[in-house]
């Protein structure tokens, strides 16, 4: 393959050799009649080493042609995105693996100025499918099954030098799909690359395009950068060139102007640390209700700033605002109702916590910090050890000892009592039978009022939680 460095060479060498499917079904077109090559992310990600088992190809039959071709040879096929050239395969290979493979007829997209969906045009060579491509390090293919290596607008080069550019004008790329604007700032986050200064000033001048793009798109972009290697990069890039204004506009709006005596930290850069440092922590992979939620934590600090009468700046509540906001954003984005209840949830809670001074945690105040967080405690543990950015190596050591502590008296709670499942001793249908109660509200305040009693006293017997309801009862007062 001309043009390619031994270590390139070997990469797509490998490539194919563990892809035994690729020369297989490349026949197949052939046989038919067309051509089918390798293209896009999975050549990029050959030639950096991290292709994995989803393989891209392109072709100039045209989607019907393509279903037909791959029926009765893969074991599985779907034709979920066949309005837009594509269809979907699984190919199971000896070893017990499987590939994913996507097939997508030649084509260009372009929107109109209204449209949110993309309008889609077929055509019949490859070259004019890699010139409508979004960079042009994704705009590389290997002809299959001669294995010819076609590059026409240098991505090699740029994936050497690790710079994104776009193989028409960026103004053109970005108008005919500017959801590639994120793209962009997610491969930044992905790879690690920088836009090209063309890019930059296109992404910077065209930012208001991306509001006719769908909120589920751009959610889809957005967690990709969420969850990359590098998401501080893509974000920064999303902030610099005013594209977070239109997507997630609270987020440039943490950069709070100073007030004269800088009494308060840059809540902005303070949440990439946050976020850098929740990273760090994370144990089973990128998390992404954790990396949200230690990116919002503070959106409610510019609504809530005050400078008080002694020159103290003060945000008191921001975590109550920040959860609203931060629900209200999710919903705009059409994230899930659980990832929305879990990552404003975790907003609403990172600073309980400091709530409770310098350690002096009472067995009831920590059922209470246990309960409230449910399954979040994990995540909850991580963001408020995350939420620690100051450089007083003092402070930080005292605040990490006592989150040490807080999680020693878990331990040792849980060791004692069911801490993870908090419930009174009576449940709704035994304090109904007990009080002759039929279902209502009264019901819901008397199991309120014994789960209140077993998170402050502890464990209780059945006959103790029967005594203590029969007292709350005869205190209550009759109509």
């Amino acid at each position: 393959m001309p043009g390619l460095s031994e270590a390139q060479a070997l990469g797509l060498q490998e490539l194919l050799r563990v892809s035994p499917v690729a020369d297989e079904i490349a026949r197949r077109f052939q046989d038919a009649g067309f051509r089918l090559a390798l293209v896009g992310g999975s050549v990029r990600d050959a030639l950096l080493g991290r292709l994995g088992n989803d393989l891209d190809f392109t072709t100039d039959a045209r989607p019907k042609q393509v279903l037909k071709l791959v029926r009765g040879w893969a074991d599985a096929v779907w034709d979920v995105g066949i309005a837009f050239g594509t269809v979907g395969a699984r190919k199971d290979t000896p070893d017990g693996g499987s590939f994913q493979i996507e097939i997508t007829t030649y084509r260009s997209e372009a929107y109109d100025r209204t449209s949110r969906k993309p309008e889609v045009t077929y055509g019949d060579t490859i070259e004019q499918d890699l010139v409508r491509r979004d960079f042009t390090v994704n705009a590389m293919a290997v002809d299959l099954p001669g294995r010819g290596f076609v590059d026409p607008h240098h991505g090699l080069e740029d994936l050497e030098a690790r710079v994104l550019r776009t193989p028409a004008t960026p103004e053109e790329s970005f108008s005919d799909d500017p959801l590639r604007m994120m793209r962009a700032a997610r491969f930044a986050a992905q790879l690690d690359f920088d836009p090209a200064p063309e890019v930059v000033a296109a992404m910077t001048a065209m930012a208001e395009r991306i509001t006719i793009v769908s909120a589920e798109r751009i959610q889809a972009e957005l967690n990709k950068l969420l969850l990359a290697k590098h998401p501080v990069k893509g974000l920064r890039l999303l902030v610099d060139t005013g594209l977070a204004g239109f997507v997630l506009p609270e987020l440039p709006a943490l950069s709070l102007e100073k007030d004269e005596h800088h009494r308060h930290k840059d809540v902005y850069e303070h949440s990439l640390t946050v976020l850098e440092q929740a990273i760090a922590l994370e144990s089973d992979g990128p998390d992404l209700t954790l990396r949200l939620a230690a990116l919002l934590h503070d959106i409610g600090k510019p609504r809530t700033r005050r400078f008080e009468p002694d020159g103290r700046v003060s945000f008191h509540h921001h975590e109550i605002v920040g959860a609203k906001m931060t629900r209200k954003r999710m919903r705009e984005l059409k994230y899930s109702k659980d990832l929305i209840d879990d990552v404003s949830r975790l907003v609403e809670l990172h600073l309980r916590f400091h709530g409770y001074g310098g350690g002096e945690w009472t067995d009831s105040a920590v059922r209470r910090y246990v309960t409230d967080a449910g399954p979040l405690l994990e995540r909850l543990h991580r963001l408020t050890r995350s939420d620690c950015t100051t450089r007083n190596k003092k402070k930080a050591a005292a605040l990490s000892r006592t989150y040490d502590g807080l999680e020693e008296r878990i331990a040792q709670l849980r060791a004692q009592e069911e801490l993870d499942a908090i419930r009174p001793a009576l449940n709704g249908n035994e304090i109904m039978e007990l009080l002759g109660l039929k279902p209502g509200p009264v019901v819901g305040r008397a199991y309120k009022h014994l789960l209140e009693l077993r998170l402050e006293h502890g464990p209780m017997t059945r006959d103790e939680a029967v005594a203590e309801l029969k007292a709350w009862w005869a205190a209550q007062p009759r109509a």
